[in-house]
């Protein structure tokens, strides 16, 4: 009783603690982004026409950056001026701009800070662009005033994917010329201009264009052209990205990451002629304070259901057909893996088994997958596919392979992996030619890994697997031959205290399955280490389970060696 008490007590205590903590990181969380965004985003410093130290140039370097800093209090967030015009070698011409949702003081820190790198970024260059997340600064020793510059293009983008991309790009197009064409003819004095569709019911795109207002109305709509017609070379189908120009940029996000600019703010709440504050400063007040009230509400509720939830003691088995919607992030569309197989070449094709094919791909930021293309006559069905994708998607360690996403369109079930440049370990083991590139000291890493990855499996993870198919063809190997376990259509997860378990389905590879499971259905860990030894045996003797049944000699392997 005195040990229950205890614990209600340190439960208590722990729920304040939590509480606590929610609220301070929601107030966290606010102050940061308040606060202005002064990281480094990226600079441009051609080098070919340099300056040496402690010359007339960097002095006037040095005063041009000094005066850009004391005027970033500019309205419209841009200024631009010239230093050193009596002496044409040496002249510098700088100017700033600010991303037009910002005030003047968050401009003003964002330009100070930029001043500060540019010398650092880019120490010797008489021609030089910074940007931080909101502003820019450039210099230059020839005139740039009223001139649309149509090089660098610097893209930066967000590693996620959208899922229906054609349907994403299409309307990030239309979004972001609509937002172009706002910040051309309608982005006032600041040449800016925002915009907001709904992809989804739970996803919102945000635009942002901007152009420096030096600029002509035409000269702003080519330099955003450029920009926009970059995005599908550069970005396509990601779920964000920014793209620099020195006199324009554009961004967007499925999250908001800009002010919505409806009213001007005065710097200075300013009292009427009675010495009450204005209507407008009034409402200004309630309309900030407001949602941040009803944020730490909902945060502090939220926090609450957490920590009661935390009572419930979890002790139920994981089911095996989870809902594949709890991956749906990972999904690709079909158009996606077509294109990136050059439509399931011949050429790209690895392997095939029973289960279907497996295409090299390679998607469109570069990167190389594999596909495994079920059949549809393939032993595993949907509960099958939908087991694999999920169990492979929470389980992470460096001896498993890693599954990046899968694909389900009408009949068709794919899987897709990272790629093993160097195939799986039979491709190596079985061929006479191969055989050679794995010598013992190999060998002995490649069991030691796969002993690791099983270990994991078994003890380690969160959940405790049971592989069931664990062969010389379901170890695939990296480009240095570091073993990855692969192919869980077959596992089945077990509880914290489960040790065996019996299904009247016997699934796996003969002559790799333990007899209790292949004659009566009984499987536990004990299944994967029988499949283990033998998977040992066929990587020290270079042989096959099955090469002595012609031979005369034994049935199999094990009969030759025992």
């Amino acid at each position: 009783m005195i040990h229950q008490k205890q614990m209600l007590h340190h439960f208590k205590f722990s729920t304040t603690v939590y509480v606590f903590f929610c609220f301070t990181l929601i107030i966290t969380i606010i102050t940061t982004q308040a606060a202005t965004d002064l990281s480094f985003i990226q600079s441009y410093c051609p080098n070919t026409n340099t300056f040496s130290s402690n010359t007339t140039y960097q002095t006037n370097l040095n005063k041009l950056l000094s005066i850009l800093s004391s005027n970033s209090t500019n309205k419209n967030g841009f200024y631009y001026t010239t230093v050193g015009a009596n002496n044409p070698v040496n002249t510098v011409y700088g100017a700033f701009l600010c991303r037009g949702d910002r005030t003047q003081k968050e401009c003003k820190d964002c330009v100070s800070a930029a001043s500060n790198q540019i010398p650092q970024k880019c120490p010797k260059a008489k021609e030089s662009v910074i940007w931080l997340a909101e502003c820019m600064i450039r210099y230059s020793n020839v005139s740039f005033f009223n001139v649309a510059a149509e090089v660098p293009v610097l893209a930066l983008m967000n590693t996620g994917t959208v899922m229906e991309q054609n349907r994403f790009m299409q309307l990030l197009a239309d979004t972001m010329n609509a937002a172009a064409v706002e910040a051309v003819n309608g982005g006032g004095d600041k040449k800016f201009g925002t915009k907001v569709a709904n992809f989804s019911s739970f996803q919102t795109l945000y635009t942002l264009a901007q152009c420096t207002p030096d600029l002509s109305n035409s000269g702003c709509e080519k330099c955003l052209k450029i920009a926009t017609n970059y995005i599908p070379s550069c970005c396509s189908g990601k779920q964000g990205a920014r793209v620099l120009i020195p006199s324009c940029n554009i961004r967007y996000e499925l999250y908001p990451f800009y002010h919505e600019l409806n009213v001007p703010a005065p710097d200075e709440p300013r009292p009427n002629p009675q010495g009450k504050k204005s209507r407008n400063s009034v409402v200004l007040i309630v309309a900030i304070v407001a949602p941040i009230v009803i944020i730490l509400l909902l945060t502090l509720f939220v926090c609450w259901i957490i920590s009661k939830m935390k009572r419930i003691k979890f002790n139920s088995v994981p089911q095996e057909s989870v809902e594949i919607s709890r991956v749906e992030f990972l999904q690709f569309d079909f158009d996606t893996i077509a294109t990136a197989t050059n439509n399931f070449s011949g050429d790209n094709k690895l392997g095939e088994g029973g289960f279907g094919e497996v295409y090299k791909g390679m998607l469109f930021n570069g990167q190389e997958i594999a596909v495994k293309r079920l059949s549809r006559s393939s032993g595993q069905g949907i509960e099958e596919f939908k087991n694999e994708v999920v169990l492979v998607a929470k389980l992470q360690h460096r001896n498993l392979v890693r599954i990046l996403g899968f694909c389900l369109d009408g009949e068709e079930k794919m899987l897709i992996y990272e790629f093993m440049p160097n195939k799986s370990l039979d491709y190596f083991l079985f061929d006479p030619e191969k055989a050679h590139q794995i010598n013992w000291p190999r060998r002995y890493k490649i069991i030691e890994g796969i002993a690791r990855g099983m270990l994991y499996l078994h003890e380690d993870s969160r959940l405790r697997i049971i592989h069931r198919d664990l062969k010389a063809s379901n170890i695939l190997l990296d480009e240095n031959l570091n073993p990855k376990i692969s192919d869980f259509g077959m596992a089945r997860i077990f509880g914290v205290d489960q040790t065996r378990g019996i299904t009247n389905r016997v699934v796996g590879t003969l002559g790799y399955m333990s007899p209790e499971y292949a004659m009566h259905g009984e499987f536990s860990i004990k299944t994967d280490v029988y499949s283990f030894g033998v998977l040992v045996l066929e990587i020290i003797t270079g042989k096959k389970i099955t090469s002595f049944r012609e031979s005369g000699y034994a049935e199999d392997l094990l009969s030759y060696v025992s």
